[in-house]
């Protein structure tokens, strides 16, 4: 079993680690740099993961000294970031790290990580020369490509060309959880349908666990029995589908799925070839859609800088900004502002159970309903996390309340397939500026995440104002 030495000085966040990654390696945690290089002298990790809060001053000298230490001087090394020390991620990667991630993590991102930076040289042994050179063309190709949808193109007619197997598919899901065929080797290119994720077991289970599944024998797998009419006549007996890995969360969720007919199965040679290239169509994909985004969007820089990046509303800096502006325009022209701010109710279950893609679909799909149900005039933003708060100038209580209880109902009439049937629910919360009441704009925050917390504490999918519940 591979080795991993984590070095966090957080108890909570080392053990959470430890208990993401020990089912696959063995793991040896150290809080401190000095216990770090005493523990890599005695075990000879095969990877090392630091997270930045440990070191002082983000010290980069660490990065050598922890690479000159007995056991580790060939061992990857993957640094952990906040968002707010994106200013020394260079600084680490130029002073000897190999990779960085930033916090929060999800797990499946990491574990992928991982692995590409264990693979050895006996782990191409199965490939043969003209595999490697399919590689090395594709890998040049895509890498000049910025046209995302002819990426995708291009990996499927490689693949096909390359492996025996009968279908080669490339899906993807959309903002909104609907699950797309964007790519595949028995449709004219860019031509995309949609498919019933409820009939491919074995991509809601690639979904579910960001981890690659394979089928040998789709007759015999426990898997395929809610669909077990529908495959009962196919000639392709063996499936293998693959997440395509991402660095940020800039291209989204796509799976490469291979489809072939029993003889042998999914090979050792394909498994690695498949793993290989959907890493590298993953940097090729971010290079192309942000290209894309450049050339599409002008405003590209400035949206950056004001809005979410998952779901497109504006950020909490901004929120802030735009809410004193609205709060001091009241204030001079004695004017009626209200705020919404509103959680969403068990979330966390949501992302234990369904996985964190799924989240991000439910928070896509409520990000959509506030720009379904606000004015132009008004300030929609994703606030933090799940929790969500909307400025409403020249709005008073019962209209805020109004649009309160519009939101309760639509985001618990939302259909998500991948809940399953499970409804999501929200605890509102509203306050409301008029005559002074209120004498600045953060105690106006502050009064409807109140009322959002007392909405929470009286049994969730609910609202309460500012002074009042129901």
């Amino acid at each position: 079993m591979k080795k991993i030495l984590i070095i966090d000085k957080q108890d909570f966040s080392r053990i959470q680690l430890k208990d993401s990654l020990s089912s696959e390696y063995l793991v040896i945690e150290a809080e401190t740099e000095k216990q770090a290089i005493e523990l890599a002298r005695i075990h000879h990790p095969d990877l090392v993961i630091l997270d930045m809060e440990t070191l002082d001053d983000n010290d980069p000298n660490v990065f050598p000294r922890l690479k000159n230490t007995g056991g580790t001087q060939q061992a990857p090394l993957i640094l952990l970031f906040t968002k707010e020390q994106e200013e020394a991620i260079l600084r680490g990667l130029h002073s000897g790290a190999d990779d960085y991630m930033t916090k929060p993590l999800n797990t499946s991102n990491l574990v992928s990580r991982i692995e590409i930076h264990l693979r050895t040289k006996n782990y191409y042994s199965d490939l043969t020369k003209n595999d490697l050179l399919m590689l090395l063309e594709l890998t040049e190709t895509i890498s000049v490509t910025r046209n995302p949808r002819r990426i995708l193109s291009i990996i499927v007619e490689r693949l096909i060309e390359a492996i025996d197997v009968s279908r080669c598919s490339i899906i993807g899901i959309n903002d909104y959880g609907d699950l797309l065929v964007l790519a595949s080797s028995d449709l004219p290119e860019n031509t995309e349908i949609k498919i019933d994720l409820k009939k491919y077991p074995e991509i809601e289970e690639a979904l579910s666990t960001q981890r690659p599944v394979v089928l040998q024998d789709i007759t015999k797998s426990p898997l395929m029995d809610p669909v077990r009419k529908n495959i009962e006549n196919l000639s392709d007996n063996a499936i293998f589908v693959v997440p395509i890995v991402k660095k940020q969360n800039v291209i989204g969720t796509f799976f490469l799925r291979t489809a072939c007919p029993l003889k042998g199965g999914i090979s050792d040679r394909i498994f690695k070839l498949y793993q290989i290239i959907a890493s590298i169509s993953g940097n090729a994909l971010e290079n192309a859609m942000l290209f894309e985004s450049m050339e599409t969007n002008k405003k590209l820089l400035e949206d950056l800088s004001v809005r979410d990046s998952l779901t497109k509303l504006y950020n909490h800096q901004h929120y802030h900004s735009r809410l004193e502006e609205e709060f001091s325009r009241a204030q001079r022209y004695n004017l009626e502002l209200s705020c919404i701010f509103f959680d969403i109710d068990d979330f966390k279950k949501i992302n234990d159970r369904y996985g964190h893609i799924t989240g991000d679909i439910v928070l896509r799909h409520i990000a959509r309903l506030i720009k379904q149900v606000t004015r132009k005039s008004d300030i929609p933003a994703r606030y933090g996390g799940e929790e969500f708060a909307i400025c409403l100038p020249n709005t008073g209580r019962t209209s805020v309340h109004e649009l309160a209880e519009r939101l309760l109902l639509l985001i618990k009439q939302l259909s998500i397939q991948q809940l399953k049937g499970e409804n999501v629910t929200v605890s509102i919360g509203t306050a409301t500026y008029k005559n002074d009441n209120v004498t600045s704009y953060g105690e106006l925050l502050h009064l409807a995440d109140k009322a959002m917390y007392q909405a929470k504490k009286s049994g969730k999918n609910r609202i309460c104002c500012a002074g009042t519940s129901s």
